[in-house]
């Protein structure tokens, strides 16, 4: 077809199929189709069949000629929204076209509005919709006369039908379209719109649901407040939705259908249709038939009415029939037979006219009792049809009433199932919460017996765990006070034995306490001396060891006996940040990492042998604190000659003397126990044991 050839995109919308045709017109009004096309961008209405081309948003300019830097723009020429005094919300200034056909109706979308429909290219959809399109088809019906020829004027009888195909925009996420400039605007305003119309239909929901008045935001959008009407209850709405089903897509999906199934909850009370009072229905129909009843009549008794136009009219058959006028030319004044001839002519035709006349007003008077007759049957049969109307009208009245009545009736049931169905949603709300509850204890309580027997089996091993260690810490302590006592009597043994050794030995024979050698006594022995003074010692003294120290911070225990004899030699021992005792406490071990003993005995040369027994100090497991000893430094003073000096008798016993001097009673001075430590690098090793307070 032209049309196909034409423009082949729309050439399979414009096949029209028969099924698709109105059916069961009422005969009885006259109607017209107007169709509009209009658009709603950036929140803005402009109307896509008006010839003015489409203005752009144009930014605003200062006096400078500069663009305003706060973002302002001037919108273009749109379409303002008005309300009729029906409360109808309608596009002012709207273009609306008739059309005649589904061909036209077409033709009017595709290329008068389509294609100036706003499209843009984003990075999901070559060609996205920036703006939300509205296709207004109206339907007039205004009804005939009584008579059925003529269009009543009267605005109130004319019906106005209204049907919105409304194409949205989808929402839009800019991190997956990559929207900037003007894009990202188009999709924040399309946004908006979409939130707007949501949450009017929740509100429209919730005052359903829970019968309240909160007021539904349509100004809050031109899309919303366009059609504030049709959700108010003045028409119908139907959605459509278009699902993508790529995975990518899921969450926009997901919340489309919750969107789609909220508003299938959302029920909008219409109202009834406003009967056409005062016109008889099948008037057309009845007046046409009357018409075709006339002329049947009439050409029987009187010949065919209005017949083809081969046939000539009644005019022209009574020209026909009167006898025709002779020649009225006169060729000489003299000619007395023209006129004469004329003038019978003339009667003939007025005597035949009379005659016509007469027999015409005849057909009248008998035409005119025909139609008397037949208005008389026309009239009896009107008035039993307006018995008959009038009786139908009654029952039709007492069926409205009834039909009123049983809607109110309806109506109470209705409230009251309502009101019985919001009280079931409570009770079930509550049982609901109940139970939940009545889990949640049960739960807890579950949980505190788990918790509590928990606790006792913990308890149970804690106690277990407790007697056994403290058993074991009995056991031990037992063990370590015994063998302190054993030590203690060890130690009173030996004082004892040498207690009795120095009662059984005769006192003649018992050595004197040896006493320190006097350099004075020395001094006044006759010894050589050479001018020059003394030269310095052949044998030095030996280096002392190496201290291993574990630390720059540790703290030592300087444990010096009351009978400390202090010597004069040049090398003294000096402790750094050491507590200085007489006897090893408990409490100074405590505080120290480090364990020094000051030893004095009398070498085999008759002087002074200073021995630094040193340790380490240990915590023990029964709180006390040991010392482990680890290292002996000697300090020992020799003559520059090799004489061994003696202050002591000639013949002392070196042994008696090593064991009954107090000298080498280190047992005596400390008053703690000694014992081996089998295993020890530096030979037979000290283990200390300080006694607890």
């Amino acid at each position: 077809s032209r049309r196909r050839q034409l423009d082949p995109e729309c050439a399979d919308m414009i096949d029209v199929r028969d099924h698709c045709r109105a059916e069961e017109v009422d005969e009885d009004n006259v109607y017209g189709v107007f169709v509009s096309y209009i658009e709603i961008y950036n929140n803005y209405i402009y109307d896509l069949l008006e010839e003015a081309p489409c203005e752009p948003i144009k930014p605003k300019w200062n006096n400078c000629n500069t663009p305003v830097r706060n973002g302002d723009f001037v919108p273009p020429q749109s379409k303002i929204l008005r309300e009729d005094q029906n409360h109808n919300m309608y596009v002012m200034g709207c273009t609306e076209v008739e059309v005649k056909s589904t061909e036209e109706a077409f033709e009017v979308f595709w290329r008068a509005g389509q294609k100036k429909r706003r499209i843009a290219n984003t990075q999901l959809n070559r060609e996205s919709s920036r703006s939300h399109s509205v296709f207004i088809i109206k339907l007039a019906q205004a009804p005939l006369d009584a008579d059925g020829d003529n269009v009543l004027q009267e605005k109130e009888q004319i019906t106005l039908s209204q049907l919105s195909l409304v194409d949205l925009a989808g929402s839009e996420r800019t991190n997956r379209t990559k929207a900037e400039g003007n894009r990202l605007r188009e999709a924040g305003n399309i946004n908006q719109s979409l939130m707007t119309l949501r949450t009017c239909i929740e509100v429209l929901r919730e005052n359903q649901l829970y019968g309240m008045n909160k007021m539904v935001p349509y100004r809050d959008s031109k899309l919303t407040h366009l059609f504030k009407n049709y959700f108010d209850g003045e028409g119908k709405v139907r959605m459509i939705v278009c699902v993508n089903p790529k995975a990518e897509d899921y969450e926009e999906s997901l919340q489309v259908m919750r969107f789609a199934e909220m508003t299938q909850e959302v029920e909008v009370a219409r109202p009834l249709d406003r009967p056409l009072c005062g016109l008889t229905p099948g008037r057309r129909l009845r007046n046409q038939a009357f018409r075709e009843e006339l002329s049947r009549k009439l050409e029987l008794r009187g010949g065919p009415v209005g017949a083809g136009p081969e046939e000539p009219s009644a005019a022209e058959l009574f020209f026909q029939n009167l006898p025709p006028l002779p020649s009225c030319e006169l060729l000489d004044i003299n000619d007395n037979q023209t006129l004469p001839k004329l003038i019978e002519a003339l009667e003939q035709r007025h005597k035949m006219r009379q005659m016509l006349t007469k027999e015409f007003a005849k057909n009248v008077l008998a035409f005119k009792t025909m139609l008397q007759e037949f208005e008389s049957s026309v009239a009896s049969k009107e008035n039993y049809m307006q018995g008959k109307l009038a009786e139908k009208e009654k029952t039709i009245t007492g069926q409205k009433t009834e039909v009123e009545r049983l809607e109110k009736k309806i109506k109470t049931l209705e409230y009251k199932v309502e009101i019985l169905e919001k009280t079931a949603t409570i009770y079930e709300e509550d049982k609901r919460n109940l139970q939940q509850e009545l889990e949640s204890k049960s739960q807890k309580l579950q949980r505190q017996a788990s918790d509590k027997r928990r606790l006792e089996a913990r308890l149970q091993g804690m106690v277990a765990e407790t007697s056994l260690k403290w058993e074991r810490e009995c056991e031990r302590r037992v063990a370590a006070k015994q063998l302190e006592m054993q030590n203690k009597l060890w130690v009173k043994d030996e004082k004892l034995k040498q207690l009795k050794a120095i009662v059984t030995e005769p006192r003649a024979e018992r050595p004197e306490k040896p006493e320190r050698p006097s350099r004075e006594r020395e001094r006044e022995k006759p010894l050589p001396r050479s001018v020059s003074p003394s030269p310095a010692p052949s044998a030095p003294v030996a280096p002392l060891r190496p201290r291993r120290s574990r630390s720059a911070g540790e703290r030592w225990v300087d444990h010096r006996p009351p009978s400390h004899v202090p010597t004069e030699t040049l090398l003294q021992p000096r402790v750094p940040r050491a507590i200085t005792v007489e006897a090893p406490s408990e409490r100074a071990l405590a505080r120290c990492d480090r364990y020094l003993l000051t030893h004095q005995e009398l070498a085999s040369d008759g002087e002074i042998q200073t021995k630094l027994i040193k340790g380490d100090v240990f915590k023990t497991r029964g709180g006390g604190q040991a010392v482990q000893f680890t290292d002996i430094e000697t300090l020992k003073q020799e003559s520059p000659t090799g004489r061994k000096r003696r202050s002591s008798p000639p013949n002392p016993d070196p042994a008696g003397d090593a064991a009954d001097s107090e000298w080498t009673d280190v047992e005596t001075r400390c008053s703690v126990a000694v014992e081996m430590r089998a295993g020890s690098a530096l030979g037979p090793g000290f283990q200390h044991h300080a006694q607890p307070k």
